[in-house]
């Protein structure tokens, strides 16, 4: 357990924007130096920027969690600069943008986003675990999932559940075997959320803005991607349901207290209704029956299937 965060180190992907780069801040605050890295160079430099501005040790070096060797490069980097690192959150995500059923998805939206949200996560285990087990020192790693897979599943939008289901098993297997060698390293879930409630506004409402060349579809309709929030905020305003936004910053907390305390599942509240699905779903599994859970109605079919990270 990292009882003390003052001082240490901390590696956080996906953190040009959104949850990565609330959590880079919040982890600054508390007297962290703090490495954020993206594929997004523009929107990282700027970031990066901003919190130097406020007086805030925050490094920023461009990597691509898709290529193993970036990110080698990245530990590299972060070692030169400060010669440890005590903190990794692998926080990189997209959502696929893929729209219709499953069996209509391009193969491509599935190669992006498995390769971002899953390899990414792998990726940053082989680069930097066995750096901080030889550092014997107390470390943590922190990875990304979702309620929407690493909970529950929105059938509405099969990829995004299915990449954050495969996170949450990546973390569990990565916490039996470090505690199996004794090492001083932690492993932790984080399901993004705020105690206090509220939507989560980040990049991933936004899909498709920064997809690769490589993941390319075949006449694509919305090359550019398309803002999926904008039809989620109408679609809860034609049902009367008003939608308060969170902190992301709270979500950097959350991170920090569960790693002085060593949880396991860090999240700020149930997700808003997901405690419950969850026993349907467990219910479902002892007694064998459908998982009729599943086809209840929820806003994330309404708004084409676009999860909530």
């Amino acid at each position: 357990m990292i009882q003390d965060v003052s001082g240490k180190v901390a590696v956080v992907t996906g953190s040009a924007r959104g949850i990565g780069a609330a959590m880079g801040k919040r982890f600054a605050e508390s007297g962290m130096k703090v490495v954020l890295t993206d594929v997004l160079e523009e929107q990282l430099a700027q970031t990066v920027a901003e919190l130097q501005e406020s007086g805030l040790e925050v490094f920023g070096f461009p990597s691509d969690v898709t290529s193993l060797g970036s990110m080698e490069a990245l530990r590299d980097r972060v070692l030169e600069r400060y010669g440890a690192v005590h903190l990794l959150c692998n926080n990189a995500g997209v959502s696929s943008g893929a729209q219709g059923k499953m069996w209509e998805h391009d193969v491509n939206d599935w190669r992006w986003s498995v390769d971002v949200n899953v390899f990414g996560v792998v990726h940053g285990i082989k680069a930097f675990v066995p750096l901080m087990i030889e550092q014997g020192v107390d470390s943590h790693v922190v990875n990304t999932s979702s309620g929407n897979g690493g909970l529950v599943t929105l059938p509405a939008g099969a990829i995004y559940p299915t990449t954050k289901a495969a996170v949450v098993t990546i973390t569990e297997c990565l916490w039996a075997q470090l505690k199996e060698i004794g090492a001083s390293v932690g492993a932790s879930v984080l399901f993004p959320s705020t105690r206090s409630g509220g939507l989560l506004k980040t990049g991933i409402w936004q899909p498709g803005t920064n997809r690769p060349a490589k993941y390319v579809r075949e006449n694509d309709p919305q090359p550019d991607g398309f803002d999926s929030l904008s039809t989620f905020l109408e679609n809860m305003d034609k049902a009367g349901v008003e939608v308060k936004f969170a902190s992301l910053e709270e979500i950097g907390e959350l991170v920090i207290e569960g790693v002085r305390d060593d949880k396991f599942w860090i999240s700020g509240n149930d997700g808003q209704g997901m405690t419950a699905k969850l026993q349907q779903r467990l219910e479902s599994q002892l007694s064998g029956t459908l998982p009729s859970y599943l086809l209840g109605e929820n806003m994330a079919s309404q708004s084409g299937g676009t999860p909530k990270k």
